[in-house]
């Protein structure tokens, strides 16, 4: 009788915080900004985070950008109607 392989995945800590990404609530940016997790693309104000809208963006990142450790935020919920 013949075995069954095991095969096993190693996945990366980056890999993890894609499938921990938001994806029901939408942002705005509010301050100009080059993300320098997404190879320094410029946003605008008034853009939509992410872009496009369907990218997968952690929740950390989400909150950082609410509100930075520089006293700052980038980008702001947007209120559903």
């Amino acid at each position: 009788m013949a075995e069954a392989k095991k095969t096993t995945t190693k996945t990366t800590a980056a890999e993890d915080v894609v499938e921990t990404a938001v994806t029901d609530k939408k942002y705005i940016v509010i301050r100009a900004f080059a993300d320098a997790q997404d190879n320094k693309k410029e946003y605008k104000v008034n853009n939509i985070y992410p872009n496009p809208a369907n990218k997968k963006v952690s929740e950390e990142r989400i909150q950082e950008l609410l509100s930075h450790p520089n006293g700052k935020s980038y980008i702001k919920e947007v209120e559903e109607k």
